[in-house]
This record gives C-alpha cells, sequence and structure tokens, in this order.
C-alpha cells in the first residue's frame, strides 16, 4: 500500500510540475519549450473554440502569439485537481488566465479553466490533449420559470407548425 501511495504522490507532483511548467514556459514566450510539454499528436482546444493538432502546430501557433499579441505576457494560475483514468493517464482541471504586461492584475472576466489530459510517456509525463474555457458561469432556469416556459410554448408551437427539427 506505501508503494502505491508514494506512486501516486510522485505522479502527482510530477503532474502539478507540468502544470507549472505550462505557465513558465508561457511566462518565459519560449515556444519551444512550451511545446516540449505536449505529445506529437496532441490536441489543443483554445478558449475561442479552435482546435490545433500536433506539437509542431502548438509551438508555431503559441511563437507568433508569442512573438505578437501576447508578447511580454503571462500565464497565472492554479492547479485544482488530479484525476487518474488509468496510472498511465491523468486528468488535470486548473484555472488561469493570461496576464498582459500593462496589468498588475487579472481582469475577472478573462479567467479560464482548462481541461488538461497527460499520458505517461518513456519521457515522463506529457499533455495530449488540452481544452481551455473562459469562466462564464450562467445560472439554469428552473423549469418552472418565465424563461423555460417560454422556451417550452416555443417548442410546442414549432412542432405544431412543422418547423424545426
Amino acid at each position: 500500500m506505501n508503494e502505491t501511495l508514494d506512486r501516486a504522490s510522485t505522479d502527482d507532483a510530477q503532474l502539478s510540475a507540468v502544470f507549472q511548467q505550462l505557465m513558465q514556459t508561457w511566462t518565459d514566450n519560449d515556444a519551444a519549450a512550451f511545446g516540449a510539454l505536449f505529445t506529437e499528436d496532441s490536441d489543443y482546444v483554445s478558449y475561442d473554440g479552435t482546435r490545433a493538432i500536433g506539437r509542431t502546430e502548438h509551438q508555431a501557433n503559441h511563437d507568433k502569439l508569442f512573438r505578437g499579441v501576447l508578447a511580454g505576457s503571462a500565464l497565472v494560475g492554479e492547479l485544482e485537481s488530479i484525476r487518474y483514468v488509468t496510472p498511465d493517464v491523468a486528468i488535470l482541471h486548473g484555472t488561469a488566465s493570461v496576464l498582459m504586461p500593462w496589468r498588475s492584475k487579472l481582469p475577472e472576466r478573462r479567467l479560464s479553466r482548462q481541461t488538461v489530459v497527460l499520458v505517461r510517456t518513456p519521457a515522463g509525463w506529457r499533455i495530449t490533449a488540452i481544452h481551455n474555457g473562459r469562466v462564464r458561469p450562467v445560472t439554469v432556469p428552473a423549469p418552472d420559470s418565465f424563461p423555460a416556459m417560454m422556451s417550452q410554448l416555443m417548442a410546442r408551437i414549432a412542432r405544431k407548425l412543422g418547423l424545426g427539427r
């Protein structure tokens, strides 16, 4: 049992270190080091929904960003959780945001949540998928609320008129 706990503790530390390296390589504006954190066939879904495939594309995209609109920016955030899918696959959740060089604190509306899938490789833990989405909580209306009742009414009318699916 101690061996399992020791391994989990070591893996937790290594996974946390990868998350920190993700932020540090961004802050250093080092696209090569940033790209090296990913597997060759990795997926990267940006906050705007665009998808990049492969380490080479991630590195090239971030090189343009670091030399262009995000020059001098820092990635600031914290790791929220680690969950193991298998001993060699982990899902991390964190929150982070880009801090532009002219700001001293993060604007609240720029906070994003990252879902990061890592796999154990011979070279250590590497990111195989990342999905970055803005934190924009919404309240789900109750089924008997005015917005829900209006939506239900519109759905009934649409069905009667033969509209939609």
